[in-house]
């Protein structure tokens, strides 16, 4: 063994086999960015958001995954899990405890798509707030 080859199993087995884009598997949920076609904060999730979206995507890409951030507690994901099942589509809980994901849910696709706009559109709520009237107005009627 020439000493090159050494050093790397010497590395390997220390420090583990090498991976490609280590910090971006662990982003999305253990897959690659250019796989994802759709992301939910932990925020949407918990609001039960882009489940339509979701269906559309569905429907539209055939080899598609859902990966459920294991960190987060499991009743959140129920609507998620029933679409899943309706659809026949695998799901799997991912837990990372040494990296924690800012995303709760990645709807992903098993080769390779590079859609540009991953993220959920996020509902305007300033509008709704600017809208409601001050309790004196609605009192007296303005």
């Amino acid at each position: 063994m020439a000493k090159k080859e050494l050093d790397d199993y010497l590395q390997e087995g220390i420090y583990g086999a090498k991976e490609i884009n280590p910090d971006e598997k662990r982003k999305y949920l253990g897959t690659f960015r250019e796989r994802v076609l759709l992301v939910l904060s932990k925020s949407q999730v918990r609001g039960e958001k882009g489940l339509s979206e979701m269906e559309e995507l569905i429907r539209q890409f055939s080899d598609t995954k859902i990966l459920m951030n294991g960190n987060m507690s499991l009743r959140f994901f129920k609507p998620y899990r029933e679409l899943a099942n309706k659809q026949h589509i695998p799901y799997t809980y991912v837990s990372n405890r040494e990296a924690d994901s800012d995303y709760g849910l990645v709807l992903t696709a098993k080769t390779a798509v590079d859609k540009e706009d991953i993220m959920l559109a996020e509902e305007d709520q300033t509008k709704e707030s600017s809208e409601k009237k001050a309790w004196w107005k609605k009192l007296l009627g303005l």
